[in-house]
């Protein structure tokens, strides 16, 4: 991730104060087609990011364990709505920014998704209690390395036995230090895809492997 708005404010702000203008546009994420609404002050506004899309892309490569899915970092759910719909599970989706999540709410009722899904604000995981069988996330990578390190290392206190992780980052944004920031938490970290400089990593949480 990479973006900001106009107003030089960034995504992960609280409460975005640019002023208004809702996009709306049609993407098709893993054969479905989604409707999505966007707005200024959230991350990529015009279009889904070709991270997002990579990292949903690579879902087919590996084995999804049974559970429920947190979607960290949602901006206005692209992630998160896919993987209610293409795979029928239910996903937690939390950002800190409540324009963000506004818009993941409208989205997912537009998508017919909502009964679903789960939104709601965190300070990455300050409001997680649950254990999940997938963790994806999208780092924010101009929140700082501290943020997106605690995102990806502290993912292991929120997965089930045998839960992933999966995060998308550009080699030239550090996923190799990422991979050893993962590799560190879980002893475990691989790259399952990789395209034009984007790497997919996962890590997998205990003993229990199986789906």
């Amino acid at each position: 991730m990479t973006e900001k708005n106009i107003s030089g404010e960034q995504y992960f702000t609280a409460n975005p104060n640019a002023e208004h203008h809702y996009q709306n546009f049609d993407f098709d994420l893993l054969g479905h087609e989604l409707h999505f609404t966007t707005d200024s002050g959230v991350f990529s506004k015009s279009t889904v990011d070709f991270g997002t899309r990579t990292m949903l892309d690579a879902l087919e490569k590996t084995s999804i364990p049974i559970g429920k899915v947190l979607d960290l970092g949602t901006g206005y759910g692209p992630v998160g709505i896919t993987v209610a719909k293409a795979y029928q599970r239910h996903v937690d989706m939390v950002d800190v920014n409540e324009r963000a999540l506004d818009l993941a709410r409208k989205n997912a009722q537009q998508n017919g998704v909502a009964q679903q899904v789960n939104i709601f604000n965190s300070d990455v995981y300050a409001s997680i209690s649950d254990k999940y069988a997938l963790i994806l996330v999208n780092p924010p990578i101009r929140a700082g390395k501290q943020v997106v390190t605690t995102m990806l290392q502290e993912a292991a206190n929120y997965l089930q036995d045998g839960g992933k992780l999966i995060a998308v980052l550009q080699k030239k944004q550090g996923a190799p230090s990422a991979q050893k920031n993962m590799s560190l938490a879980f002893g475990n970290a691989q790259v399952i895809h990789k395209n034009k400089g984007y790497y997919i990593l996962e890590s997998t949480y205990g003993t229990n492997t199986d789906i």
